[in-house]
Order: structure tokens, then C-alpha cells, then sequence
């Protein structure tokens, strides 16, 4: 049993809101992503996804939702940059979220590995941590679930070189892991509507994860000012 097994039963048939902006966005910072955090509580988040140690510590002073944990680290020309490596993980752990996401596609990893490599020892250092597999492909979850993760969630189908050209959201690959695979799936990546996302619950899927189209005022923006230039 994980010590944080009761956070899943928390964010069962919930919206979990991803509230995050990296250094060339406006909105950086700490006290920003708390307020954002604060303001998806109040409209009716279950959970809250956050980047950053430094984040995460400020949403927890304002929410006290379930919080899906990553660190974005860039090394080098890796594509690997979602909680690549055992020194991101071993941070989030420290901090003490809820569930820590990882990139779990079979790209090779900063350090030379893969997830499978990595992952054995991520599990046997921390028995009793949430993990999420950020997956692309239905062949990477299932072996994110052979692996141990506990949670599979489509957030890099579309986004990894075999399947950019994948019409988000992933509604065929939604379906085919809900169909076939017992642990949670957790819908990811390219939501935009709240048509699609029932659309999503409708599939089975355990909850989903909404960021751009709530949390980042200037990409919404630019949607509609190409409409009027």
C-alpha cells in the first residue's frame, strides 16, 4: 500500500489543473503559480501539476489539493527533459508530492539510460512513492505498467519525434488504454475544451490533466488575436 494511495481515490473522475510557466514566460514564478493554483481550487480543481521544487513549496502554502510533482531539467540536446533523471526525483521525494511524474518513453535518457533501466532503481529506493509514467505510445505504457508505475498518463503523445503528428487529444490512444490496461489512466495533452474532456471521461479514463487552456493567458490570447489579424 503507498503511503499516498488515498490520493488517488482524491482525484477519481476529477480535473487536476496544470499550473506551471517556464522561464521565458510572463507568468514565472513562484508566487504566480500559487495565485493560478489557488484560483483552479476555487473553480473547482481535484489536484494541481507543478514544475519545481521552488513551485510546488508555494502552491502548498495556498491549496492543499493532491499535487502531481515534476521537475523540467534540460541536459544538453536530451529531448529527455520531464524528471529526467534520479537527481530530480530524489528532489521531489525530498519535498514530499503526492505523485512524481516522469518522462516513460523509450527515449534514450540524459544519462545514457532508459526507463527501463532507470526505473527498477527509482521503485527500489522509493516502494512507497505515487509514480506517473508520462507515456506517447500505448506500447510505452504498458511497459511503464510492467515496470511498476502506478498511474499512465498520455502527456507526450504528440510531443515525441514518432508521433507528432498525432491529432490531440489522443482520443485513439485513450481508448485503447482504458480498454485494455487496469491501472489509472490519466488523459494529458491537448485538451482544450470542456466537450473533449467529457468526451475523455466518457472513454473510462480515471481523471485528466488541463493546463494551456486555463493557465496560459498568452497562448489563449494568441488564439484569438489570429483571428483578427
Amino acid at each position: 500500500m503507498k503511503i499516498n494511495s488515498n490520493v488517488l481515490e482524491q482525484i477519481k473522475r476529477k480535473l487536476i489543473v496544470s499550473c506551471q510557466a517556464l522561464p521565458d514566460e510572463p507568468l514565472h514564478s513562484p508566487f504566480i503559480m500559487g495565485r493560478m493554483a489557488y484560483a483552479a481550487y476555487l473553480g473547482g480543481a481535484s489536484g494541481i501539476r507543478a514544475n519545481s521544487v521552488a513551485d510546488i513549496k508555494e502552491i502548498k502554502t495556498t491549496v492543499s489539493l493532491p499535487i502531481i510533482g515534476i521537475i523540467k531539467e534540460v541536459y544538453g540536446d536530451c529531448p529527455v527533459f520531464i524528471t529526467p533523471t534520479m537527481k530530480e526525483v530524489d528532489a521531489l521525494c525530498n519535498e514530499g508530492v503526492d505523485i512524481i511524474a516522469m518522462d516513460a518513453t523509450d527515449r534514450v535518457r540524459p544519462d545514457g539510460s532508459t526507463i527501463s533501466e532507470l526505473f527498477p532503481r527509482i521503485r527500489a529506493k522509493y516502494p512507497d512513492q505515487l509514480f506517473m509514467a508520462d507515456c506517447s505510445t500505448y506500447e510505452e505504457a504498458v511497459t511503464a505498467v510492467e515496470l511498476g508505475f502506478d498511474l499512465i498518463g498520455t502527456t507526450l503523445s504528440g510531443y515525441t519525434e514518432a508521433t507528432k503528428s498525432n491529432e490531440l487529444p489522443d482520443f485513439k490512444l485513450v481508448e485503447k488504454l482504458t480498454r485494455t490496461l487496469s491501472v489509472p489512466i490519466i488523459a494529458e495533452g491537448g485538451i482544450s475544451t470542456p466537450e473533449e474532456l467529457g468526451k475523455l471521461f466518457d472513454q473510462g479514463i480515471y481523471a485528466a490533466v488541463v493546463g494551456s487552456a486555463i493557465t496560459r493567458p498568452m497562448d489563449i490570447t494568441r488564439k484569438f488575436a489570429a483571428v483578427v489579424e
